[in-house]
Parts: C-alpha cells; sequence; structure tokens
C-alpha cells in the first residue's frame, strides 16, 4: 500500500509543473484537498458499508497521493510572494512555513494516537478528510490579492508540443544547476529510506518491541516537536551562520542515529531522545534548501522546476517502502534498520564529498527573476502585493524540500525529512 500511496505522487510531480501555472495555483490548491477529502473519508465510508476491499485501499491511496502533489506544490511555489506581501524576509517566512508544517505532523501524530485507541480508526480518517475540506475553505478565502496564485496566461495555446516545451524548461533548468542537481539526488536517498522507516520499519519496531500505535504517535510526535524547533530556531538565529556549515552537521544528524538506535535497543526512551533530536536537526534542512531553491530559480519557472525537483526527490520513495518490506522478511527488523540506516547516513555524506555544495553560502538579495523579454510575469501591482515564488526532501520530506521534503527530513526540497 506504500508502494501505491507513493508512485502517484512521483507520476503527478513529474507532469504537474505546467498544469499549476495555467489552472492557477489557488485553484490547485483548493482542487487538490477536495479530491484528497473525497479519497480519504471514502474509505472509512465503505468500511462501514462492508464492501471495501484491499485493492479499493490501494486506489483510493493512490489517487490522494496524485492529487495531494499538485496542492503542495501550488501552496510552496508561493511562499516568496506572501513573504513580500506580508513584509518579512524569505529566509524567515521559508522558516516558519515549515516550523507549521512540522507542528502540524507533531500534533496530528499524538493526536492520532490517542484517538485511535478511543475512537478507532475510521473515525480519525473522516477527521483527516476534515481537515483537507478545511484547508481548501482556507485557501479559497484567504489567499487572495495576490497574482501569482492566479492562472497566467498561456505563452503558447494548449497542445501537447506547448505542454512538453514548458515541462522541459523546467526539467533543462535543474540539470543546468549543478547544487540544485545535488540536492535533489542526496534528497531522493534520504526520502526512498524515510519512507522504508515511516511506512515499514517504525511500525514493525513499535509493533514488536514498543507499545504499538501509541508508540508510533509519541515518537512522530517528538520528531515533530524537533522539527519544529528546529525550524523556528534557525529562522530566529540560524540563518546567521554559514549555509553550508549549518547543513552538513544537521543533515548527518537528523536521520541515520534513530535507525542505529532503533536496531540495538527495544526501549522507547532512547530512541524517543533520539527522534526528538534528530527532528531539531531535521527542522534546519528544509528552511535552508528553501531559501537556496527560491534564490536560484527564476518567477517563471518556479512551478515547472518545483515540479521536477519534487519527483526527483521523491523518486525513490515508491521503491523504499517495497524495500524496508523485503529487507525485513529477508534479514530481520533488525538487519533491514542497519541497512537502511547505512544508505541514509551514505547519502548525507554528500555536502563534504561533492564540489558543487560549495556554492551554498552564495546568497541572491533576491529571487532570481525573469530576464526581460522572456515571458516573465506582467509587472507587479503595487509594492508588497507579493512576488512569484519557487520552492519536498519528508522530508516528511517529505518534505513535508521542494515541498517537498519528507516527515523526517528534506522532502521536497519539500525535500523535507
Amino acid at each position: 500500500m506504500a508502494f501505491c500511496a507513493t508512485l502517484p505522487i512521483v507520476v503527478a510531480a513529474l507532469i504537474g509543473g505546467p498544469v499549476i501555472d495555467r489552472f492557477g495555483r489557488r485553484r490547485t490548491a483548493v482542487v487538490s484537498d477536495t479530491v484528497c477529502a473525497a479519497a480519504i473519508a471514502a474509505i472509512p465510508l465503505l468500511h462501514y458499508a462492508g464492501v471495501l476491499d484491499f485493492w479499493m485501499l490501494c486506489a483510493l491511496m493512490a489517487l490522494n497521493g496524485f492529487a495531494h502533489t499538485p496542492g503542495n506544490t501550488a501552496r510552496y511555489v508561493l511562499i516568496p510572494d506572501l513573504a513580500e506581501h506580508a513584509g518579512t524576509t524569505l529566509a524567515r517566512a521559508a522558516s516558519l512555513f515549515d516550523a507549521v508544517s512540522r507542528g502540524a505532523r507533531m500534533v496530528g501524530a499524538a493526536l492520532a494516537g490517542v484517538l485511535i485507541a478511543f475512537v478507532g480508526a475510521e473515525s480519525v480518517l473522516l477527521l483527516d478528510a476534515a481537515t483537507f475540506g478545511l484547508s481548501a475553505l482556507l485557501v479559497a478565502a484567504g489567499v487572495r490579492g495576490i497574482r501569482a496564485a492566479e492562472p497566467r496566461k498561456a505563452e503558447a495555446p494548449v497542445s501537447v508540443r506547448a505542454y512538453g516545451t514548458e515541462l522541459r524548461e523546467g526539467y533543462a533548468h535543474l540539470l543546468s544547476n549543478r547544487l540544485l542537481l545535488s540536492v535533489v539526488v542526496m534528497v531522493m536517498f534520504m526520502n526512498g529510506t524515510d519512507q522504508g522507516w515511516n511506512a515499514v520499519l517504525l511500525p514493525v519496531h513499535a509493533e514488536g518491541e514498543l507499545s504499538g500505535a501509541p508508540a508510533i504517535g509519541l515518537l512522530t510526535a517528538l520528531f515533530g516537536a524537533g522539527g519544529l524547533a528546529g525550524a523556528l530556531l534557525y529562522g530566529a538565529v540560524g540563518h546567521r551562520f554559514p549555509r553550508r556549515a549549518v547543513f552538513t552537521v544537521c543533515v548527518i544528524l537528523c536521520g541515520a542515529p534513530r535507525f542505529l538506535v532503533a536496531a540495538v535497543t527495544g526501549t522507547t526512551l532512547p530512541l524517543a531522545v533520539t527522534m526528538l533530536l534528530g527532528g531539531i536537526a531535521g527542522g534546519v534542512l528544509n528552511p535552508i534548501l528553501t531559501t537556496v531553491i527560491y534564490e536560484r530559480v527564476p518567477d517563471r519557472l518556479r512551478s515547472r522546476v518545483s515540479g521536477a525537483l519534487t519527483a526527483g526527490c521523491e523518486f525513490a520513495m515508491p521503491l523504499g517502502g517495497l524495500a524496508a518490506g523485503l529487507l525485513v522478511e529477508g534479514a530481520g527488523a533488525t538487519g533491514a534498520l542497519l541497512a537502511m540506516g547505512g544508505v541514509y547516513f551514505l547519502a548525507t555524506l554528500s555536502p563534504l564529498v561533492f564540489p558543487s555544495w560549495r556554492t551554498l553560502d552564495d546568497k541572491a538579495a533576491e529571487p532570481v527573476q525573469d530576464a526581460p523579454g522572456a515571458g516573465a510575469e506582467p509587472v507587479r501591482d503595487a509594492p508588497g502585493a507579493g512576488a512569484e515564488p519557487v520552492p519536498q526532501a519528508q522530508a516528511e520530506v517529505p518534505a513535508q524540500v521542494p515541498p517537498g521534503v519528507s516527515s523526517s527530513g528534506p522532502s521536497r526540497p519539500t525535500p523535507g525529512p
């Protein structure tokens, strides 16, 4: 099921950038949340009716993943415009955006663990669906007066050829920037192993060694709390220090230690402390990556490049869940934890090894602007009305890096572990 839920995320990210521009970022976010609400609500409703089969569950999760990605991307690329509209700095806006996301995961995980025990998973899924509906209403009513949120006038008539050209522009920009490419490759491995952790290894470990769902809720909440603290800390003072040094230390500490601790201990406390500290380190990553991406991507290409970033960062997520399941069956939970933790650790050594990371401290005063005549957006309204934005690692990464980062680290450079 983890495979079915994550493969459509990659597919949607691969092809969705130009659609977001033409359909409009606000409208895309609203439709995305509405479809997700329907898909999630259908699971308990079909269960209550006694007709829910496993293939239906997989199909609904696939629909949810496919619809969720465009909405995440649409919101993510609006951050620079919303920051300008609010009169705050890009680094602080990116930090607050990531902090809110991680804070929501913290509260949501803890609340889910408690509610499942008292009212059952079906009722919690209905509540989850309701939050998607609330999100759609908030975006529809609250994100107004931002030109970048509205549909962009097509630079060419709608056609397969024009769509392909717009899609290639995003990938060409990504491939031409060595730093962004390095970010994608590193976060891809991080998000893949994070998916194995979240979907398979943590549940197996909690069921076999800890207290099941309550332990998962507690550990996930602690990781989210650490991420929230880390993102707020970076927004307050972290941006004053060299990016590369801060990023390198935090990326090594954010993920691999939890795999090792889970492999060598069967009690909750050591893993809880590790998850909290790892969350603090992980919370620093996405604000750095998000700011770097906004600085290096032109306004006109943000949705397209963000889609390419998300696709690359989350490319390994469907395989991560499958690999974790196979490793548990073949090598046991301990062997699987050590193997996937080793992959995570090697991936996070990237900033120490590859020269392209040395440019991480090269700052741009403002997000990259389009050259005159390059098809840039029309001149904006009065100052403060908003500027076009840009992005995944889940980190959770997934980002919540793109929009993408996973829940445990950078996920797009949502990365978002």
